[in-house]
């Protein structure tokens, strides 16, 4: 009877110890970045903030644009360089030269949705993502993509995105736009924020510079 116990206690304290271990893989997984890693960017450091006229801050005021707002809430220069109603294969060209005049330490690319907007073949505007991207990392530059809802019921970013987000190991913001899409109240026409609008999406990006280690 007193083996019995014995080997009883054993076999308690054994599986005590198995989901120790097991809490501890858990919390360990929990605590992990699920964006990819960036480089610190440091109190001084440029963001180029690259986009169209969602990036411009169509819909709001001027110093209400996201650009505006994220630099107030990471405490670093944030260039606003959106142009409204601009296509992909324009936005390539520009592109080069903006990266040569603000020599910026981190890019976000939220561009497309005038591409989508327009029906423009989807592959076509991956690919001049594909090399926009190309282009930042070939200047030593980080990246943060957003990805823009293409029209219709569902509101969400079009497959290109994640699959580009996935080729090049980029952080990925992807449900902010739709977010702000599906509510009235942060929009100040269909296809753009309002203040409130651009807020929420200088907040979601805020966070993800957090998440992804470039703020200490």
């Amino acid at each position: 009877m007193r083996m019995y116990h014995s080997s009883t206690r054993a076999a308690q304290e054994k599986i005590c110890v198995l989901l120790i271990m097991a809490a501890a893989v858990l919390a360990s997984a929990g605590c992990s970045r699920s964006q990819p890693e960036l480089p610190v960017l440091e109190t001084n450091a440029t963001v180029l903030a690259f986009g169209d006229s969602i990036t411009r801050g169509s819909g709001a005021g001027v110093r209400e644009s996201y650009p505006v707002v994220l630099g107030e809430l990471i405490g670093r220069r944030v260039v606003n360089a959106g142009k409204a109603g601009e296509l992909s294969r324009d936005g390539l060209k520009r592109l080069p030269g903006l990266l040569a005049s603000y020599s910026p330490r981190l890019v976000i690319l939220t561009h497309g949705g005038n591409d989508l907007l327009r029906l423009m073949d989807q592959r076509e505007t991956e690919e001049n993502l594909r090399q926009m991207i190309l282009i930042v990392q070939r200047h030593g530059v980080s990246l943060v993509l957003v990805g823009v809802p293409a029209p219709g019921i569902m509101l969400s970013p079009p497959g290109l995105y994640k699959n580009l987000a996935e080729q090049f190991n980029l952080p990925y913001e992807d449900d902010v736009l739709s977010y702000i899409y599906r509510r009235t109240s942060l929009k100040s026409d269909p296809i753009h924020p309002n203040a409130r609008g651009y807020r929420k999406l200088a907040q979601s990006l805020a966070a993800l510079l957090r998440e992804s280690g470039a703020l200490q």
